[in-house]
């Protein structure tokens, strides 16, 4: 099981409480036949890394910096965003002055101008920002066509041409469905507390020891139960949260899905609930659903977020989930009756477990720096 020890290096190096990716905000509406009004919020810290915007390199950014470099932050702006109509280049014109706004994770330039194509045909945008730099860094894109309702898609930097009037719900379901399995498998919190409620599916708890299972249904049962208890509770306050109907502050509930971490894995020491583990996950997954939802509207902020993205990042934190669960079952029940799977996994694992939630329980709650990433 070195594999899961490796693992647990890899989150005592991650970012623990602010752990949003890059992004940029593009909106693009049609205003007529040939006109194209775009707005494009991009983060001063990228702009930084392309133009090495902070000229006294003192890490403090100031309006002064960017304003200078106007020129520089529209000409970047053209040939990172490529805008042509049947297969012709697009003029830009119409460039507002720069303004600043602040998003989730800090301050964003806002560049506003318009696109004229006289040609006839398809819209087409090729996003090429920070290519070949961060290959996590993703483009928001929010189109509306003239008279039409706006669609929103997820588009990474060097993709291949995205026709803009061939997006419909189904590419917004798509791409919202690849960003929630990214956020699951990168939720290195969401996914140790999941995993610390199934290192007993294996086992069974006799005369205060822990026994190897006899049928394998037996562990199935228990996985079932316990994911769909998780699945059931995280998609009600995901669906609540997102819609903004119920809110909960960002670090408060941070805060709590460390603490669940830490819960789940103390109890596999000290059992309480046993087979009644998926009261345990349906209590906490309430909180999960809402560190679900904080990562969605980062994704859609000052987007409209139509119930499609909703749908399909849900359907994305599901089948990532669900993938994970696949891997960790077999093996666990493969090695259920090795004394390694007891004394390393579940006993030495579960410590590890509450020793890193301790860790990012601290850093969130005191907002401090205890972990680097």
């Amino acid at each position: 099981m070195k594999w899961f020890w490796y693992w647990c290096l890899c989150c005592l190096s991650s970012v623990s409480y602010a752990h949003k990716a890059s992004d940029s905000y593009l909106n693009i509406q049609q205003i007529d036949a040939s006109t194209l009004h775009i707005q494009w919020d991009i983060a001063l810290r990228d702009l930084d890394i392309l133009l090495n915007l902070d000229a006294n390199n003192d890490r403090q950014l100031t309006w002064r910096e960017v304003v200078v470099r106007t020129l520089e932050l529209e000409q970047l702006a053209t040939q990172n965003l490529v805008i042509r109509r049947n297969t012709q280049d697009c003029k830009t014109d119409n460039v507002q002055p720069i303004a600043i706004d602040n998003h989730v994770d800090g301050a964003y330039a806002v560049m506003r101008f318009s696109v004229q194509c006289e040609q006839q045909g398809a819209w087409a945008i090729q996003y090429r920002l920070l290519q070949n730099i961060d290959v996590l860094h993703r483009g928001i894109l929010s189109w509306q066509a003239l008279h039409q309702t706006a669609q929103t898609l997820v588009v990474a930097a060097g993709e291949q041409e995205v026709i803009l009037s061939d997006l419909d719900q189904q590419h917004t379901v798509q791409s919202f469905w690849q960003e929630g399995i990214s956020h699951i498998w990168a939720g290195y919190d969401h996914i140790l507390f999941l995993l610390s409620l199934l290192l007993p599916i294996v086992l069974v708890r006799h005369q205060q020891t822990w026994q190897p299972v006899q049928r394998w249904q037996t562990a199935l049962l228990d996985a079932v139960g316990i994911v769909t208890a998780f699945t059931l509770a995280h998609s009600l306050t995901l669906v609540l949260a997102a819609l903004q109907w119920v809110y909960l502050p960002s670090r408060l509930v941070e805060s709590l899905i460390a603490a669940s971490v830490i819960i789940a894995a103390l109890h596999n020491l000290w059992p309480v609930l046993h087979r009644w583990r998926w009261l345990m996950a349906f209590a906490f997954g309430l909180i999960h659903g809402f560190g679900f939802a904080s990562a969605l509207t980062d994704l859609t902020a000052g987007l409209e977020a139509p119930l499609w993205a909703l749908l399909g990042f849900n359907l994305g934190v599901e089948t990532g989930q669900l993938m994970i669960v696949m891997v960790f079952i077999p093996l666990a029940y493969f090695y259920r009756a090795s004394p390694y799977y007891q004394r390393w996994l579940l006993t030495g694992g579960s410590l590890a477990v509450a020793s890193v939630a301790s860790l990012w329980l601290c850093q969130r709650l005191f907002n401090l720096s205890l972990i680097a990433g």
